[in-house]
């Protein structure tokens, strides 16, 4: 019998960057971590008959875009091929679910000076948008019940590795020089923390939100702005090889009408 208030939560993922941070915060959540290899049919589909669950969210993917471009055979298995057995598994499982969430990206979109809203036009940007794409195409044509949510997510500020923005420009600037020269920063993204998109899932899920939906703040940073600010934590002087500008900012009025209140993202507490 299942216990009072309790939301019993499938998770691919749950060490990941982004996994881990939400199964800090939802806490009336108990999770069923997947632990086998999500490129498995066999194992996905064991751990779908035994779990019962209220909903899946599906974390699990290769991400960095260095590592996809470098093993895109790999990407596509993890990525588009893992959703594809756990879509699979949950059809012929005949599972009761009552939600299920796939995280996407904003790279399955093309720059815009304007704000991307989700009915924009998919031109994935990278190879790792391409392998989103195809597992959201998946979703929308096998779950024919429609209890989906899939979370375009825009630049996420606080990924811990080397191979994401943040982490690589600290490294950069930190380096045992006082003049340092960067390039390919005349850029303007849309950053979120993993902490603010955890709590939008959470909402989502509370609203028991259908259909595809931008994760982000709506609003456009200059990626030379954060460089200036590093550079006046460390005191470096820094100059800039310009290169031609990208745009990549969302329209988030679906966020807010469901409920979402912006916050102010604090970046410097990220500069470590």
């Amino acid at each position: 019998m299942k216990e009072f208030n309790l939301i019993y939560c499938g998770i691919t993922g749950h060490t990941g960057n982004l996994g881990s941070k939400f199964v800090k915060i939802a806490k009336n959540f108990k999770f069923n971590k997947f632990k086998g290899d999500i490129t498995k049919k066999k194992d996905v589909e064991n751990w779908i008959k035994k779990g019962k669950f209220d909903l899946i969210i599906h974390f699990a993917a290769l991400v960095p875009i260095r590592l996809v471009d470098k093993n895109y055979k790999k990407a596509l298995e993890v990525n588009f091929v893992g959703t594809k057995n756990l879509i699979d598994s949950i059809i012929k499982c005949n599972t009761n679910l009552k939600w299920f969430f796939y995280t996407s990206t904003s790279h399955v979109y093309r720059y815009s000076n304007k704000k991307i809203k989700e009915t924009s036009k998919i031109k994935p940007i990278s190879r790792y948008g391409k392998t989103k794409n195809l597992g959201e195409r998946y979703i929308i044509k096998k779950l024919k019940s429609k209890n989906y949510c899939i979370g375009r997510i825009f630049s996420i500020i606080d990924n811990k590795s080397k191979d994401f923005f943040l982490k690589s420009l600290i490294s950069k600037i930190k380096i045992k020089k006082k003049i340092i020269e960067l390039n390919n920063l005349n850029h303007y993204r849309d950053f979120i923390s993993t902490d603010q998109i955890s709590k939008i899932i959470l909402l989502l899920w509370k609203n028991k939100y259908r259909g595809i939906i931008n994760i982000a703040r709506g609003e456009k940073v200059h990626l030379k702005m954060i460089a200036k600010i590093l550079a006046k934590k460390y005191k470096k002087k820094i100059y800039f090889q310009n290169n031609k500008p990208t745009t990549t900012v969302a329209d988030i009025k679906k966020l807010t009408k469901i409920g979402w209140k912006n916050k102010k993202l604090n970046f410097i507490r990220y500069f470590k």
